[in-house]
């Protein structure tokens, strides 16, 4: 249990300096106004003021902006109605050194502050004076080519949310047994002992082998991170509710933390078969050997891929639906409350649905990280087998 605690530590530090590192290039979300809107609370009168169109009469309900606000990172946390918990701006300039201040500032993307401002969600640099109007603000490209975004944003708050609850689980069902033994467990530990026991029997001695144990704190601190992160996205209330296995960034660091401690532990078996696989003809080699090369870069691409695409398209899916009472609400509003009804009943199944997905997709990340633990240490006497 200790060297569980040490590897939550270790990796999720390692994580979320990968994470944040690779958000000034991998922001998806829109401003804060369009993108912390809950699904529970998105009313006609804030999907008017929120998506305006100026070429009609009335304001225009566009699902699009709906969708990906949801999906993506932001840097304020919608907590209800137009109440959005603002989150710190935490930025590196060459030229200008740290600046740290509150994303209110910035007014939901509206306004300057401190020589910075949101644009699509992404910080950028400005020479205009604080509380200019963003809109008419101009971008300095050079120096926001010398800015590194560090903040806070709502993906690195629900890692940290995350973490806490782990280190909670594991040191509390650590105090269970060092009080009561390795007898029945109690508590919180009979939920997490099976999962503990299922991971280490079925996932890293099956594909590992006798080498498991000292893979086994990695492959159950990824495996909560993925599941509790999954569970929470589920949850539309502050503290969750944040599409944090959703994000290509995180499943990027995991996947590249998986990576290299495949690389790390790969014998000479492993490095044999991939650079001149045994028994195969020299010329066929210089086709074969690049594929093995490629292979091992696509793995872990594959994993990174999977997490993010199956978590991303649920979430897609549910908010889709939701946006179709809004779309046949703004033709007729007898059409809004009819597709209201669908809509809730599929976004219901949904639900179900994608709390199977978020056990399975934890599962799957976890049994091919350690497919690959295994194939890295496997020795030469093993294929006979």
């Amino acid at each position: 249990m200790k060297a569980l605690i040490r590897a939550t530590f270790l990796t999720l530090s390692t994580l979320l300096v990968g994470a944040i590192a690779a958000q000034s290039g991998a922001h998806t979300g829109h401003d804060s106004s369009h993108a912390a809107v809950s699904n529970a609370q998105l009313d006609a009168e804030d999907v008017a003021e929120e998506h305006p169109t100026h070429a009609e009469g009335h304001t225009k309900f566009n699902p699009g902006e709906m969708i990906m606000g949801h999906v993506g990172d932001e840097h304020g946390w919608h907590l209800w109605g137009h109440t959005t918990l603002p989150l710190p701006i935490i930025i590196y300039n060459t030229e200008r050194g740290f600046t740290s201040f509150s994303s209110g500032h910035f007014d939901h993307g509206h306004k300057t502050y401190g020589g910075y401002m949101l644009h699509e969600g992404k910080v950028v640099a400005t020479t205009a004076a604080d509380g200019t109007d963003a809109h008419h603000a101009a971008i300095d490209e050079a120096l926001t080519k010398a800015t590194w975004d560090v903040s806070i944003t709502k993906n690195v708050l629900g890692m940290l949310v995350s973490i806490t609850i782990m280190l909670l689980v594991f040191l509390s069902v650590a105090r269970h047994y060092r009080t009561n033994g390795l007898g029945a467990p109690k508590g919180i530990a009979r939920f997490i002992e099976p999962i503990i026991l299922f991971v280490r029997d079925d996932v890293a001695k099956a594909n590992i082998g006798p080498g498991y144990a000292r893979f086994m704190p990695y492959l159950l601190t990824v495996f909560f991170f993925i599941l509790i992160n999954n569970l929470m996205g589920l949850i539309p209330i502050f503290p969750f509710g944040a599409n944090v296995s959703g994000s290509i960034s995180v499943t990027f660091a995991l996947a590249a933390i998986t990576f290299i401690i495949t690389l790390i532990n790969g014998n000479r078996h492993y490095w044999g078969h991939i650079l001149a696989m045994p028994g195969v003809p020299k010329p066929v080699l210089f086709i074969l050997t690049p594929v093995e090369i490629l292979g091992v870069f696509l793995r872990p691409a594959i994993l990174m891929i999977r997490l993010f695409a199956n978590i991303t398209a649920g979430h897609i899916i549910v908010l889709s639906f939701f946006a179709l009472i809004f779309i046949f609400g703004e033709i007729h509003a007898g059409l809004g409350w009819g597709v209201s009804i669908f809509s809730l009943v599929f976004t219901v199944f949904m639900s179900m649905m994608e709390l199977l997905v978020a056990f399975i997709q934890a599962f799957v990340f976890t049994f091919l990280s350690a497919m690959y633990f295994g194939s890295a240490i496997e020795g030469a006497h093993a294929e006979h087998h």
